[in-house]
C-alpha cells in the first residue's frame, strides 16, 4: 500500500440498509443533512473522525467493518 495512493472507503450503504434506516433517518440520528449521508456513501466526502465514530454507533457497527482503505 502506498500511503499517497490510499483512499477511504466505506460499506455506510449496506451498513445502513441492514439497519432499514433511509439517508433522512440515518443523517437525524448523526446530526448531519442527508445530502452528507448521500456524499459520504457516494465518497464525495470523507467524514470527520468525530463523524465516522457517530456514524459507527448510531449503526451498531466496529469502525474497522465500516471504513478501510484501498488504493
Amino acid at each position: 500500500m502506498h500511503k499517497d495512493k490510499l483512499e477511504l472507503k466505506n460499506r455506510l450503504k449496506v451498513a445502513r440498509a441492514e439497519k432499514k434506516l433511509n439517508q433522512s433517518q440515518l443523517a437525524k440520528l448523526v446530526g448531519v443533512s442527508r445530502q452528507t449521508i448521500s456524499n459520504i456513501e457516494t465518497y464525495e466526502y470523507i467524514p470527520s473522525a468525530k463523524l465516522a465514530l457517530l456514524l459507527c454507533i448510531a449503526l451498531d457497527v466496529a469502525f474497522e467493518n465500516l471504513f478501510y482503505f484501498e488504493d
